[in-house]
């Protein structure tokens, strides 16, 4: 995990995430914290993510997220050599 980011501050951030209860709590809170294309952006990557784990070709995912491929790229490296966030969740979903 990269260090960088543990910082006090983050560490506020994210137990503020964490406090969150349900979905248009999420709305509400990432509304006032990022700017529209911010989360368009995290959910885009996530979509990548996610189609990248059901085997999906580049050029599927290019053409229903409108994700570029240098972003799918990198989506990809973080699947296969991050640290196993995407895949966490993907499970913990699964299981819900």
């Amino acid at each position: 995990m990269n260090k960088k980011i543990r910082t006090e501050a983050v560490d506020h951030l994210f137990d503020a995430i964490l406090s969150l209860q349900d979905r248009e709590e999420c709305y509400a809170f990432f509304e006032d914290v990022c700017t529209i294309n911010e989360i368009l952006s995290l959910s885009q990557r996530y979509e990548v993510a996610r189609m990248l784990r059901e085997k999906q070709t580049y050029l599927d995912i290019a053409e229903k997220t409108g994700a570029s491929t240098a972003t799918i790229s990198r989506v990809n490296r973080s699947l296969n050599y991050g640290n196993d966030g995407y895949d966490m969740v993907f499970e913990r979903l699964k299981e819900a």
